[in-house]
């Protein structure tokens, strides 16, 4: 069963499975690449939940409400309530302005492009 996320994951990664001797590389790409690019850089819609004549909520994706989770968490009006502590707005705001979404694009690519040469190259018969 995949995750909430698993979708933005396998988009990134593929459906085949990559053996576990690769975690950490898997992992420190995620955590160097991926999570900040998802985090910063991409564009996601936000509902707005709508209550009908019979009260039923109903969840509209309107354009006007997509924007990054970086720039709706700054929205909140309890934001510092939700980071963890030790970690401020200021400096998740040097982390989001550090590449821009074109550059952060480029350079997960990159990284993955390395990821996979790099399983691809273990699996190389030897000469």
């Amino acid at each position: 069963m995949e995750a909430k996320n698993g979708a933005v994951v396998r988009k990134h990664l593929g459906y085949t499975p990559i053996p576990q001797r690769f975690a950490k590389k898997v992992n420190a790409f995620f955590t160097d690449f991926l999570n900040p690019h998802v985090n910063f850089h991409r564009s996601c819609f936000f509902p707005e939940t709508v209550t009908d004549a019979k009260d039923q909520e109903r969840k509209k994706y309107r354009y006007g409400h997509m924007m990054k989770p970086f720039e709706k968490l700054k929205s909140l009006q309890d934001a510092i309530l939700h980071l963890k502590p030790g970690i401020t707005l200021e400096q998740l705001d040097a982390a989001a302005s550090r590449m821009s979404d074109n550059e952060a694009t480029a350079a997960l690519n990159r990284a993955r492009q390395t990821l996979f040469q790099f399983i691809a190259d273990a699996f190389k018969p030897s000469a």
